[in-house]
């Protein structure tokens, strides 16, 4: 081509083709792709359902706790189990787990207890605290900061030759920060063992994905780095699944891998947010019409896999869980400003040592 013959708007056209949405389960849970769905075992859908229906009935839980006053701020995963759990379940359990603020209750079904992720939330140092086996990151508040946390193992498990990966979750917003393109970048000159997962709900906070770049898809930003990405439905659990499985492989062979998935949260951002001021009702149920648990429940109910005491019977068990993980939270032991010192550093410096001191005399008084 000449360059006397060039149409930018031509180029930039383009992208959205480049980056086609991947999908396995229509909206009304009807297979689109017979290929990748035989991939899969009946066991492997059945966890799958069995896991969303759980992170939708706990969601649901926390925020009635949230509303009592029993838990402190909290962001809402409805709509986003998919996108969320889907990623989750395509991991090892040697894998390295870097979740956001929205992802703390993702986390119990890799190793954290609900008590942990309880008291992640009143903001306690135990919260954080994980067995040796828990190869996870407490949950990130820094906007784009699990990148780069997972970018470090991802390099080191290339440079020993271990058969994991990292995993990171983000939101959108992520993708507007400097950690973000760091991490692909550095990822893909070291062959990082690194999956970065966003999930493109549409908003950040209440800014929408449009006034946040003028990037057709976000998926598309990995091309500066080098590295392959794709797009996915994030409302098919089915299809996050599948995609994350096949990345992993791709990961631990080859190197970086972004996926994005096109998700939606059907409540606020947290629960002091409120979305009716920057949202319509009407935006809200054509998402809702994508439920992710109505597609693979259909799928699977068609299959005579799945049913409504399924259903009954987690909501259930989510709600004894919630009432022991309570019970335990108010056990834990109280806070004091001298542990909060002594974690600050592996060896204290004087003035540290000093500080740590001065408070514990207090404290005994």
């Amino acid at each position: 081509m000449k360059i006397s013959n060039l149409k930018f708007t031509e180029i930039t056209a383009s992208y959205g083709d480049t980056f086609p949405m991947y999908q396995i389960l229509d909206e009304k849970g009807k297979v689109v792709d017979k290929d990748a769905i035989k991939d899969l075992t009946d066991q492997e859908l059945v966890t799958l359902m069995e896991t969303i229906t759980w992170g939708r009935a706990m969601d649901e839980r926390v925020i009635l706790l949230n509303r009592q006053g029993a838990l402190s701020n909290y962001a809402p995963g409805g709509g986003q189990e998919a996108s969320q759990y889907g990623s989750l379940l395509a991991l090892d359990k040697k894998d390295v787990f870097a979740p956001t603020y929205r992802d703390v209750l993702v986390g119990v079904k890799f190793g954290m207890t609900l008590t942990q992720a309880f008291l992640w939330y009143k903001g306690h140092f135990a919260g954080n605290q994980y067995p040796d086996d828990v190869h996870m990151y407490s949950p990130n508040v820094i906007v784009g900061g699990t990148a780069i946390q997972a970018l470090g193992n991802g390099i080191g498990k290339r440079m020993k030759g271990e058969k994991q990966i990292a995993l990171a979750l983000m939101g959108d917003s992520a993708t507007s920060q400097g950690d973000f393109y760091e991490a692909l970048n550095f990822g893909g000159v070291f062959d990082a063992q690194l999956v970065v997962v966003v999930q493109n709900n549409g908003y950040g906070i209440s800014v929408p994905t449009s006034k946040q770049t003028k990037a057709e898809t976000l998926a598309q930003k990995a091309v500066a780095a080098g590295i392959p990405a794709i797009r996915v439905d994030g409302m098919d659990p089915v299809a996050v699944y599948y995609a994350v499985k096949k990345a992993r492989e791709f990961a631990i062979e080859h190197g970086p891998i972004l996926i994005e998935n096109v998700t939606y949260r059907f409540g606020p951002h947290t629960m002091s947010d409120d979305p009716k001021r920057y949202r319509d009702d009407a935006e809200v149920e054509e998402w809702r019409k994508k439920d992710p648990l109505i597609r693979l429940g259909n799928y699977l109910t068609e299959k005579g896999l799945w049913s409504k005491e399924k259903v009954d019977a987690i909501y259930e068990e989510v709600k004894n869980q919630a009432k022991d993980a309570l019970a335990e939270m108010a056990k834990a032991t109280p806070q004091k400003i001298s542990d909060f010192l002594k974690f600050m550093y592996a060896d204290q410096p004087q003035n540290i040592k000093e500080q740590i001191a001065y408070h514990e005399a207090k404290e005994e008084n």
